[in-house]
C-alpha cells in the first residue's frame, strides 16, 4: 500500500526488514542497546557483530525510551541503523503514546540530519513490549505523516509489517487518513 504525502511517500509492506533495499533501517532496540530477541535479534543478526561493537564504544550508556541513535548499517544493505527505543506498554498510563510517537520524530530527524532518502520502520514496541497493535499504528502513522507534511524529507518511509495482523492494522489506520 502506498500514498502520497506532499512530494513523499508512505508505504506498507509485509515482509523482513533486514531484506529492505533503503538507505537507513529502524531497529527495535532496547534502552540498553545490548541486543534482543524479535526485530533488535533480526537486525542485529543481519547487520553482524559491527552494530553492537559501534553501539558499546558510542552510547555506553544506552538509549533513552522514545528516542534513537544512528550507527552504520554493518552487513544491511542500509548505509545507517537507526536504533530506536519504544515504550513497554502500560496500559496507557505511562506516557507511552508520546514515548511513541518521539521514537518515530527521532528517527526522521536522523534521517534529516544524516542526509538519508529512504527509510523502513518496525512496528516499534508491538512485540515483547506488548504495545497494542492498532494503537502503535494510529500513533506511529499519524506521527510520520505529520513529519512528512511539515519537512517533506526523506522522501520515501516503509513501513515493514512482519505479520498479516500487523500489515492489517496499519492498512487500516493508514486507509482512514487518506479516506
Amino acid at each position: 500500500m502506498l500514498v502520497t504525502v506532499g512530494a513523499c511517500r508512505l508505504e506498507l509492506v509485509q515482509g523482513d526488514i533486514t531484506h529492505q533495499e533503503v538507505d537507513a533501517i529502524v531497529n527495535a532496540a532496547n534502552s540498553a542497546l545490548a541486543g534482543g530477541s524479535g526485530v533488535d535479534g533480526a537486525v542485529h543478526e543481519a547487520g553482524g557483530p559491527s552494530l553492537m561493537d559501534q553501539t558499546r564504544r558510542e552510547f555506553p550508556e544506552g538509549c533513552e525510551t522514545g528516542s534513537a541513535v544512528a550507527t552504520a548499517a554493518g552487513n544491511l544493505a542500509a548505509q545507517f541503523v537507526f536504533h530506536a527505543v519504544g515504550p513497554v506498554w502500560r496500559g496507557g498510563h505511562g506516557d507511552e503514546d508520546r514515548l511513541l510517537r518521539s521514537c518515530y520524530s527521532r528517527c526522521l530527524e536522523l534521517a534529516v540530519e544524516h542526509g538519508v532518502e529512504s527509510v523502513a520502520f518496525p512496528a516499534i514496541s508491538t512485540g515483547v513490549f506488548d504495545y497494542p497493535v492498532d494503537l502503535a499504528a494510529e500513533a506511529s502513522l499519524d506521527e510520520v505523516r505529520q513529519f512528512l507534511e511539515q519537512r517533506q524529507r526523506p522522501s520515501l518511509v516503509r513501513f515493514v509489517l512482519f505479520s498479516d495482523g500487523h500489515f492489517g492494522a496499519h492498512a487500516r489506520v493508514l486507509e482512514e487518513m487518506v479516506g
